[in-house]
């Protein structure tokens, strides 16, 4: 399995060979700190004679669950995202995020396929640790805690859930080159990418997309799935290579006959709102569902002018508060959850 371990792979400052590689993860697996057992423990998968791997959903948008993907799939994942940030051998990477999930995961792959010389850090809310580096994936919460730092980073990946308006703002006020990536387990990470501030995604090599009847992006990449990969996000393709996120039409709210993108709703009010928030249904007598706007922590006087950029039918009709919202693991925030314990 050679094949799999580009020469100019480092770990943590170290060159190894396949052998030498499979001793370290080992020592990883049974000795490391937690997160170390977790990167120990895909190394030794990845370098294994079988022909794929077992990767956990986050369970952002359902429950849990384990899915098979391949590794020469997930080859051509890293593939492609190195040739869209023209990532070449010896770049300083850093891995900041769990290899329990498909971003972890595929920072180490895109090391050893690569040529990648990758740090590893334990995942915490600020990673970095004042060391320069070209490019490093991270999650907004991260991104949020690191701010003051950001000038080390070259490249920026920021993945796992919406980059808020704030956060945008403070990111376009650095010298990083900041990116948003497109991406579920299935498609093993991103399969498209924006830069911070723009609006339309981009779509990496060897990439297609098209609509279903439901105007839900399908995906189609050979390299990475031999099947075509329908999504429940409903888009609006620009050309062959971009579209835009409108939102989940598990989301979509239906009140009184009109159809209302939470995500919309959400875009409009992040520039009025700091705390965090969600923008949802609640079930209504007369129009079936209600729009409500969610936010979290104690309760405080919402001013009417926050919702001037809304259109009528987008004004929440309920304004509540929860203490704190529920979270997956991978720490999005879990709407279905947090509405089942306002119930």
């Amino acid at each position: 399995m050679n094949q799999f371990i580009h020469p100019d792979f480092k770990l943590n400052g170290k060159s190894f060979s396949y052998i030498e590689l499979l001793s370290e993860a080992l020592y990883l697996k049974e000795n490391g700190q937690l997160f170390e057992k977790n990167i120990g423990k895909f190394i030794l998968e990845w370098l294994n004679n079988e022909s794929f791997v077992f990767v956990q959903t986050s369970g952002s948008t359902g429950k849990p669950k384990k899915i098979v993907l391949q590794k020469t799939a997930m080859m051509a994942s890293a593939k492609a995202t190195g040739s869209f940030f023209n990532l070449q051998p010896k770049t300083k990477a850093l891995l900041c995020l769990s290899a329990d999930y498909i971003a972890g995961k595929m920072m180490l792959v895109r090391a050893i396929t690569l040529g990648l010389h990758l740090d590893t850090v334990e995942p915490n809310s600020n990673p970095l640790e004042n060391k320069k580096y070209d490019f490093v994936a991270m999650v907004p919460m991260q991104v949020a805690n690191s701010l003051d730092q950001l000038h080390l980073v070259e490249t920026l990946l920021i993945g796992g859930t919406k980059v808020s308006y704030q956060m945008t703002e403070s990111i376009l006020k650095t010298n990083c080159q900041a990116f948003e990536s497109y991406g579920m387990t299935e498609t093993i990470s991103h399969i498209a990418i924006k830069q911070i501030g723009a609006k339309p995604f981009t779509i990496l090599p060897h990439v297609s997309i098209s609509v279903d009847e439901r105007n839900c992006l399908v995906i189609e990449a050979l390299e990475l799935s031999p099947n075509k990969i329908s999504t429940n996000d409903i888009v609006e393709i620009l050309n062959e290579t971009q579209f835009i996120l409108k939102g989940r039409i598990d989301n979509v709210i239906n009140s009184g006959g009109v159809k209302i993108f939470p995500e919309e709703v959400e875009e409009k009010l992040a520039k009025y709102i700091s705390t965090p928030f969600f923008v949802a249904s609640l079930p209504d007598e007369k129009f079936g569902e209600k729009l409500v706007l969610v936010l979290e922590g104690k309760s405080f006087e919402i001013e009417n002018a926050i919702f001037s950029e809304l259109s009528k039918f987008q004004i929440p009709k309920e304004i509540v508060f929860v203490d704190k919202f529920m979270e997956t693991e991978t720490n999005k925030i879990n709407r279905r959850k947090t509405l089942e314990k306002l119930a």
